[in-house]
């Protein structure tokens, strides 16, 4: 008899962990240098098949652009790869002779890897190298609407690390994904982890499971842009950062926030490199067709062109148009667009100073990005520390890209395709994800002698200026012995019988 597709999916789904499991049980004996080994082909792998895998990834979400996917799936491969190669990740890791401590790296087990429409394929290859390289193994839940391209790059991952000599089920993939699978998926018994990428209510979700979980929250990244920036750069960094793969990073920028004496300047720039500034009329039209009444974001805008969502708000715009620039004057539900938009359209507004600009960066993030990122567009170094010290997020970004920069292309940052918002935005870590989150860390102390305490320190008990503490079960009285309530107990008594 042929079972229905929730009970197939559920099905699958254990018998995917349990694959992973008996291959985790394998892994976890592998040398430093057998991981090592299975990561280099899996960034092969990734590098090789990266343009295949965005075209697979665009042609069956409609999200993003090929070229920039394919820079993503390059990043997540050869980048990554350059960038965790070298680390240590097996047996003990650290010595630190001075302090007598040795560490001592040790897989968490198998992981859940929940992954993204918006980045379904690079986030798989990301993943599935930091997993193995920490002798983890993993089980991806795709999201419905990139479910072939996430089977295929788990696919290909999968045989590069079998032909490197990792076990067989090390890397798996959920083939009909719902969210009955997810949930099964995370809470299944043989579960350590789960590695979470994803919408607001997944997170939340993984968060609820009862493992533990590494999930990142929303962001609504505004660019702040100061009187002393150069603003052609300040303007290109901007639109590419917005631009690159129609807006789905979700450290892309959300709203631009300029000081006044620059903000026509800035403008200018904005226009030259196809920036189009709507009108009031326009920006109405297009909040209404590009936020939801309950403020998320329209799927049927993310990821899309500046020419689809103005066709989509019934307006038109120049086919030469990169970016939809809207004029806002507030924050909240009646500035639709003052929400994270994942898509080719950005918020505008203007402030007196730097101050005001403070002020109107913290009410964007209020409303969906606290602990996510901040661009800062600035060569005042007093401001640029006030910014880094006052702001609550945790990736301050200068003078750069903001979703470039935020998951470590265009900066020194890690690597990653999942960003921490710390617990100011309900995650559990607050950097960027590497390998390092998953391992278990043992510890192995020398003895380093007693500490001792100051001479005089502990004073007689019998000392005639001793405070006795009340005994915790409150049957004395502070500063007076039992003998002494006893004597005057045995007083009372006496009185009560001359009576």
């Amino acid at each position: 008899m042929e079972l229905d597709r929730d009970l197939a999916t559920l099905q699958e789904v254990r018998n995917l962990v349990n694959a992973a499991k008996k291959a985790q049980d394998i892994l976890k004996n592998f040398s430093q240098e057998q991981v090592d080994q299975i990561c280099l082909a899996i960034a092969e792998a990734g590098e090789r098949n990266s343009c295949m895998l965005a075209e697979s990834a665009v042609s069956e979400t409609g999200m993003g652009k090929y070229e920039d996917k394919c820079f993503k799936n390059y990043f997540a491969s050869k980048v990554l790869y350059d960038y965790i190669k070298d680390m240590k990740t097996v047996g003990i890791i650290r010595k630190n002779d001075a302090e007598k401590v040795w560490e001592v790296a040790e897989p968490v087990g198998v992981i859940a890897g929940i992954i993204p429409t918006t980045n379904p394929t690079s986030t798989v290859i990301y993943k599935a190298m930091i997993a193995l390289k920490t002798r983890n193994t993993i089980v991806f839940s795709p999201h419905p609407s990139a479910a072939a391209c996430t089977k295929e790059a788990a696919r290909i991952v999968h045989e590069a690390a079998i032909k490197a000599g990792a076990p067989e089920g090390c890397i798996g993939c959920i083939t009909m994904p719902s969210l009955e699978g997810t949930q099964e998926l995370m809470k299944h018994k043989h579960t350590a982890m789960i590695l979470a990428t994803g919408g607001s209510a997944l997170v939340k979700a993984a968060y609820s499971s009862g493992k533990p979980a590494l999930g990142v929250g929303p962001g609504n990244v505004p660019a702040f842009v100061h009187r002393s920036a150069e603003l052609s750069k300040a303007a290109e960094h901007i639109l590419m950062g917005k631009t690159f793969d129609n807006g789905t990073i979700c450290a892309s920028e959300q709203a631009i926030v300029a000081e006044e004496c620059i903000s026509e300047k800035l403008m200018a720039e904005l226009v030259n490199r196809g920036g189009h500034f709507l009108t009031k009329e326009e920006t109405e039209k297009v909040s209404r067709v590009v936020i939801l009444p309950s403020h998320g974001v329209n799927p049927k805008v993310v990821g899309k062109p500046p020419q689809f969502i103005a066709e989509l708000a019934g307006i038109s715009v120049p086919s030469t148009a990169k970016c939809l620039i809207a004029p806002l004057f507030g924050v909240g539900p009646q500035w639709p667009l003052s929400y994270e938009k994942l898509s080719t359209v950005l918020g505008y507004y203007t402030v007196k100073d730097w101050h005001e600009g403070c002020e109107r960066c913290i009410q964007l993030l209020e409303i969906g990005g606290i602990g996510h990122s901040l661009a800062i567009h600035c060569t005042d170094m007093e401001v640029i520390t006030e910014f880094v010290l006052k702001k609550p997020i945790f990736r301050i970004l200068i003078n750069t890209p903001a979703a470039l920069g935020g998951v470590g292309a265009t900066t020194n940052l890690a690597p990653s395709f999942t960003l921490g918002c710390g617990t100011w935005g309900g995650s559990s870590v607050s950097e960027n994800v590497t390998p390092m989150h998953l391992l278990n860390i043992k510890r192995a102390a020398w003895h380093t002698g007693v500490p001792e305490l100051p001479r005089g320190f502990v004073k007689p008990r019998d000392s005639a200026d001793e405070q006795v503490p009340c005994p915790s079960d409150g049957t004395g009285i502070a500063g007076i012995n039992e003998k002494v309530i006893a004597d005057i107990i045995a007083e009372v008594i006496k009185a009560l019988h001359k009576k």
